[in-house]
């Protein structure tokens, strides 16, 4: 009996990585949602950096996605020997 030794091993399978590179996708939006609201005068405030968007819609995007990310670590690959 002869062992391959040269073939590399991953730590996941192929479904982990894909569920993986989704989540870190999805964080991606939601930081991507978080920006702006930028004012061009320092001394006057800007209302815009409280609405529904920033405030309630992006966080809860980034935490699906963190979501995501963790199932993906924490599920059961199949591999193929």
């Amino acid at each position: 009996m002869k062992e391959d030794t040269n073939k590399q091993e991953f730590l996941f399978g192929a479904a982990n990585y894909k569920i993986l590179i989704i989540g870190l996708v999805v964080i991606a939006i939601g930081f991507i949602l978080m920006s702006g609201g930028a004012n061009e005068n320092p001394n006057v405030f800007n209302e815009e950096v409280y609405n529904f968007r920033r405030i309630r819609l992006a966080p809860t995007v980034v935490l699906i996605g963190f979501g995501i990310t963790i199932y993906s670590i924490l599920k059961k690959s199949t591999k193929k020997e």
